[in-house]
């Protein structure tokens, strides 16, 4: 018996932590990018992903920073290619999160955000769901959301129906997240965001236990 604790005395627990995909989905306008950002600030660890799309360019967008801008024949070449974690087509456009870097990031155990609509998320979280952690923004009322599209002044109206239109739809897959956060106050959202993280990572999904035994307790 003695001999049990005594060896038992020598253990010491190891846990190496593994990188983690946080997916970030909202409403169009909702603040995601806003939230994302500062994540990124207080979190300088973490790996910011920019999804290939085939959509215009906005005034204040950079290529290669906020996304990656290519016609729908690169795109396509890039699905035959298998170079794709997850696309979808949102409103018409080619959206896609590159495999390869995201899949090299989490190996270097280094946290990587996708801002990345509904049907993205579900294909990432089916592909590697112990790895994934899904997160939700929604807007405090529908009101609210208007008011932030219309302030935005990127989009005409019949772009903003549009755009109305898919929320509605992603309403039917919300439950699908782990998790849903309210923007009614942007610093509060924030900090809601980031305690999910930090929960997160205190799983055991993503917490690799290891046990090693000196010679001789100390």
């Amino acid at each position: 018996m003695q001999e049990l604790i005594d060896f038992f005395e020598t253990f010491k627990f190891n846990i190496t932590i593994k990188g983690h995909i946080f997916v970030i989905s909202g409403f169009s306008g909702v603040g995601k990018g806003t939230v994302i950002k500062e994540l990124l600030k207080r979190n300088p660890n973490m790996y910011f992903s920019v999804s290939y799309t085939t959509r215009h360019r906005r005034h204040n967008e950079e290529d290669g920073v906020d996304y990656h801008f290519v016609d729908k024949e690169t795109f396509k070449k890039m699905i035959l290619n298998d170079e794709f974690l997850e696309w979808a087509i949102v409103n018409g456009n080619f959206y896609g999160t590159p495999k390869s870097i995201t899949i090299s990031k989490i190996e270097k155990n280094i946290d990587v955000i996708l801002d990345i609509d509904v049907k993205g998320a579900i294909q990432v979280k089916s592909k590697l769901p112990n790895l994934t952690t899904l997160i939700y923004i929604i807007p405090p009322t529908g009101k609210e959301l208007l008011n932030r599209l219309y302030k935005r002044n990127t989009e005409n109206i019949h772009e903003i129906a549009t755009r109305i239109t898919t929320s509605l739809i992603e309403i039917n897959y919300i439950n699908a997240y782990d998790y849903i956060v309210v923007n009614d106050e942007l610093e509060r959202c924030i900090d809601d965001v980031e305690q999910i993280l930090k929960v997160q990572k205190m799983s055991s999904k993503v917490q690799f236990l290891s046990i090693t035994a000196s010679k001789e307790a100390e």
